[in-house]
């Protein structure tokens, strides 16, 4: 019997991550220099794909990506694996629109 994975919406994110959640952002280095969030911690898919990476065991992950497909990936391995994971549907773009707070570098534009 597999794990099953919660799903939460950009707003519940938000919520989440301004307490005690991580909220971990697994997009690519380049997806995250344009924009991403001031409190998320970076750690993208790419890398753990190369061998283990060390995570609080203690933490509660809020995933999130571009569109909530590569951060589902990892939320259900993060659960497979132990920890406690749930899925942001929508990703980023979500995360903006629902007034998620935003680093972006001037030269950026929204992602609406």
């Amino acid at each position: 019997m597999g794990v099953e994975l919660e799903h939460i919406s950009a707003a519940e994110a938000i919520s989440l991550a301004s307490g005690a959640s991580v909220l971990l952002d697994v997009r690519e280095q380049h997806e995250w220099d344009a924009v991403h969030a001031p409190e998320a911690t970076h750690l993208a898919l790419s890398a753990m794909r190369g061998g283990p990476v060390e995570l609080d065991e203690s933490a509660n992950y809020v995933v999130i990506c571009a569109s909530g497909v590569r951060s589902e990936t990892v939320a259900t391995a993060l659960l497979e694996a132990g920890y406690s994971a749930v899925n942001v549907i929508g990703g980023m773009a979500a995360w903006e629109q629902a007034g998620g707070p935003v680093v972006r570098p001037a030269a950026n534009p929204p992602l609406n």
